[in-house]
């Protein structure tokens, strides 16, 4: 047996097929299978897209000749600026209006009123708002009030106590002149909770039975399953939190002494007293302390500029679950 297996010729390798030719089309031209055919734009398909991408390049010049009137307006002499002269370019280059703002200690303040209002506001936002969402996104047997708070918070879309009704609960509450102020009466965002319930119910129901079969509990299956699976709802969730955090103006001047004001508040105030302060120039000429107390175009302009800054680089870093997080939750199976 031994010289029987010594002596086996082995066996060749098998030869690979030779990989198919092309086969030829109506003309006699070789066709390339192993890479995607492209079809031919139709004239009217190409003229879509032409016309779409000068819209769409439009509609983006529109929207950034502000940023750019405001930058070039920040960053010109005030002769230029009140003369009208600016436009997106500079016109008389100087940057004494930031060198005036950087010692502005009040600004600052504001500054870091509005950065700290952001953090907190975004976590206890999103903190209630996915507490909230969670057992909404239930069936009705596993939570039977699920349809009584559904309606509940569907009310506080479209309705509110006001501001009078709102701004004596802040006072009997003693917040007056406090962050929380801010936070607390926003805290919950129905729009925002209906966002996460369509996104929860989106998450294979396997995945939480396989959880309490090993013993977890509703926190543990939320916070180590479910929210893990949510980031682009949670990103959609906490960009719409920290702008409008950011952004809101009103409630800081009702709620906050000068002193405590928000960023956007402070502007606000800011440019109002600068109005007024104009009308009573206009009224008296040739009152000097007035006109010294006048900030001018140019330092309202990098003032704003400033201010815009800080909430632009969110919507890069949460553009990649943006569009996933609003759609999701948009078509049912």
């Amino acid at each position: 047996m031994e010289d029987i297996l010594e002596n086996a010729t082995p066996a060749p390798d098998p030869v690979p097929e030779p990989a198919p030719e092309g086969k030829k089309g109506k003309h006699g031209r070789e066709h390339d299978f192993s890479k995607p055919m492209r079809m031919k734009e139709s004239p009217a398909r190409v003229t879509f897209l032409v016309l779409n991408t000068a819209f769409l390049i439009l509609f983006a010049l529109v929207c950034l000749l502000p940023f750019f009137n405001l930058l070039a307006t920040s960053l010109s002499s005030d002769e230029a600026v009140n003369a009208g002269q600016v436009g997106v370019i500079p016109v008389g280059f100087t940057a004494n209006a930031y060198k005036v703002l950087v010692t502005k200690v009040a600004f600052f303040r504001a500054f870091g009123y509005s950065i700290l209002r952001v953090l907190l506001g975004t976590l206890i936002s999103v903190g209630v708002i996915t507490l909230g969402a969670y057992p909404l996104s239930k069936s009705g047997s596993a939570f039977r009030g699920r349809t009584f708070y559904t309606v509940l918070f569907t009310i506080t879309m479209f309705f509110s106590g006001g501001l009078v009704p709102t701004y004596i609960v802040i006072s009997k509450l003693g917040l007056m002149n406090n962050i929380l102020a801010l936070i607390l009466p926003t805290a919950m965002n129905a729009w925002n909770m209906v966002l996460l319930i369509n996104f929860f119910r989106q998450v294979p129901k396997e995945l939480e039975e396989a959880a309490k079969m090993e013993g977890a509990g509703h926190y543990r299956i939320l916070f180590e399953i479910v929210l893990p699976v949510s980031l682009p709802a949670l990103a959609t969730v906490i960009l719409f939190t920290a702008v409008q955090h950011w952004n809101n103006w009103f409630d800081g001047v009702i709620y906050m002494q000068p002193a405590k004001f928000p960023l956007q508040s402070y502007i606000y105030n800011m440019i109002n007293e600068a109005n007024i302060l104009r009308q009573q120039l206009v009224a008296n000429p040739g009152d000097e302390n007035l006109l010294a107390q006048i900030p001018t175009k140019t330092l309202e302009s990098a003032q704003i500029f400033i201010a815009i800054l800080p909430i632009i680089p969110l919507y890069p870093f949460a553009q990649k679950f943006f569009i996933k997080g609003l759609v999701l939750g948009s078509v049912k199976e």
